[in-house]
């Protein structure tokens, strides 16, 4: 394999004069790794795709917005908050399906120095509540289904300006400030407010789950979400430069306008800052979907020549699963894979043989680095499938024990990132930040080891989480929600493997004496309070108490291996 060419292409790129140039920037008080070259902010990004004015934007179902048609909608968005008296440094909230009004919004306010609150669309009423309490929202643009969450609790709205995408008619809460459609939004045009827009304000605030029962708002800035586009593209070109100079044959050419499946919520960096970030950049096509849904996936790849789909990896099996798999055209697809989740080897190896056309290829990242930590595709993806790839230019990475000392190459330790990428830190959460960065060294959270050529595996997890087909669970939340039923002694949630989603949510509960509770009930007062990935798939009760160790932790391994999906409560 062409190694050595990878170090040099790395080496090229990053250097003095390459287009991926790295320097070294004092930013809040750290010295760190950043591209020289990055756009300023966001807004730069979306500015300068007027020049794809013909160029379709975004697709969903038989609708089809062109980028100047969306640069219309976005530049009246923008100066309706304006006049709202929105301006750089509030919070606006989208919650919402991925309709093409979460894009339109989402530039309108970045570009406007405004941060977006990318509300989770699978959260309960509970869920929704807290977070629009700890982002305080100034606007809240929500579909039908959100409204409904709103309706059930009405005082959550209290003092917001709401605006309902998609909504025909609905009882309007009567504590929001004001209700306005859409369509009176971007009716009344109007132009992009001219402002400049701090590199380190937040771009959006996305929530990732709390091990302590409630999610953290983090703090993406407009750096960070440069950093990460400016990764994606550079993961792209190192690899297809050291694999030409090795081979000495022409990689294929990256479509000259890409089309990308989106196939993840908006509300995560895989499909906002990976997906749609990138191909916005190179005035692409954004292809949107109401759900996931393979034979659906595979009609719109064959209908709009798609390029690549932004996915985890459970879809990207699915679809080469599918019974019409092997009787669709996916020709146009040249990048298959995905984010969000490790891609097991197997996968990897599936894809390279069954997707003719198409490489396999994934990031590790997390929503606390903004998207991407390390990339890997095609011949090197093929070569090392248990691996996620070499850490993007941007940040340092090391692996440590837990006194915070780095181990020795090779040797498993907590992976620590530092860099441009990685957020501010979570909002109103100071104790969280201060626990999670350490010197700007970010820690993940995930157990790794680095070879001699900086490739990354992660082998384990060592905070406390359930990764279901790409979302976090924390087990603390979900143990947190059983034990508002009555009767419940103790409970353990843990991960239970998965082959579709990699893991699914289990959970061992001991009932108090005397008391009867039903796998049913258990589930139906979880799926009252948080969002349905989060409730437990398996529960086993128990009739003796759960193993703890010498500290009075529960033992979840020896759970995990002791109990059987087979023979959990019917």
């Amino acid at each position: 394999m062409h190694y050595a060419e990878l170090a040099k292409a790395r080496a090229e790129l990053t250097g003095p004069g390459g287009a991926f140039e790295i320097e070294v920037a004092e930013v809040m008080g750290h010295h760190i790794r950043t591209y020289k070259n990055a756009l300023p902010s966001v807004r730069e990004l979306w500015l300068m795709t007027r020049q794809f004015a013909d160029r379709p934007y975004l697709v969903y179902g038989n609708e089809r917005i062109s980028y100047a048609q969306a640069h219309e909608a976005v530049d009246a968005v923008a100066a309706w908050l304006a006049a709202q008296g929105v301006v750089a440094g509030d919070r606006v909230a989208v919650a919402m399906r991925n309709y093409p009004e979460w894009m339109l919004i989402y530039w309108a306010c970045v570009s406007s120095g405004i941060a977006v609150v990318g509300m989770n669309a699978w959260w309960m009423t509970e869920e929704m509540a807290y977070a629009l309490a700890d982002s305080a929202p100034k606007i809240l643009f929500l579909d039908a289904e959100r409204l409904a969450r709103v309706n059930d609790r009405p005082a959550m709205a209290e003092g917001i300006m709401l605006v309902t995408v998609r909504v025909d008619s609905a009882v309007v809460p009567a504590g929001a400030a004001q209700v306005t459609p859409w369509s009176e939004v971007v009716a009344r045009g109007g132009s992009m407010p001219d402002v400049m827009v701090d590199p380190d304000a937040d771009a959006c605030i996305f929530y990732t789950s709390g091990t302590t029962g409630n999610p953290k708002g983090a703090q993406l800035t407009h750096r960070g979400c440069i950093s990460n586009l400016f990764s994606m593209m550079y993961a792209g070109a190192s690899s297809a430069l050291a694999t030409q100079r090795a081979t000495g044959v022409e990689p294929p050419a990256a479509p000259a306008i890409p089309v990308t499946l989106i196939a993840t919520p908006l509300f995560h960096v895989t499909a906002n800052n990976c997906g749609a970030y990138v191909t916005t950049a190179a005035g692409g096509t954004l292809v949107l979907t109401y759900r996931w849904d393979a034979g659906e996936a595979l009609r719109l790849i064959a209908r709009e020549k798609v390029t690549s789909m932004s996915g985890v990896p459970v879809m990207a099996r699915e679809l080469i699963s599918h019974p019409e798999f092997e009787t669709t055209d996916t020709s146009s697809l040249v990048s298959l894979g995905g984010g969000g989740a490790q891609v097991p080897p197997d996968l990897v190896l599936k894809i390279e043989r069954q997707v003719a056309t198409a490489r396999p290829g994934t990031g590790y990242g997390m929503t606390e680095t903004c998207g991407i930590i390390t990339s890997i595709g095609g011949d090197f993806f093929v070569d090392r499938p248990d691996s996620c790839g070499p850490a993007m230019p941007c940040l340092e990475a090391k692996c440590v024990d837990d006194d915070g000392d780095t181990v020795p190459l090779g040797q498993v330790g907590e992976l620590w990132v530092k860099g441009s990428a990685v957020i501010k830190g979570y909002i109103n959460r100071p104790e969280a930040t201060a626990a999670s960065i350490t010197d700007g060294w970010l820690h993940t959270g995930d157990i790794a080891r680095m070879d001699g050529d900086g490739f990354i595996y992660i082998v384990d997890r060592k905070k406390d989480m359930v990764l279901r087909g790409g979302e976090n669970v924390y087990c603390a939340e979900v143990e947190a929600t059983v034990y508002r039923l009555e009767g419940i002694a103790e409970c353990c949630v843990f991960g239970v493997p998965d082959e579709r989603l990699g893991e699914e949510v289990g959970v061992a509960v001991v009932l108090k004496p005397g008391v009867s509770l039903s796998e049913a009930e258990l589930t139906a007062h979880c799926a009252g309070l948080m969002a349905k990935y989060k409730v437990p798939r398996y529960v086993w009760f128990m009739d003796e108490a759960l193993p703890r160790n010498a500290s009075g932790k529960f033992l979840k391994r020896e759970l995990r291996d002791r109990l059987s999906p087979e023979v959990a409560a019917a």
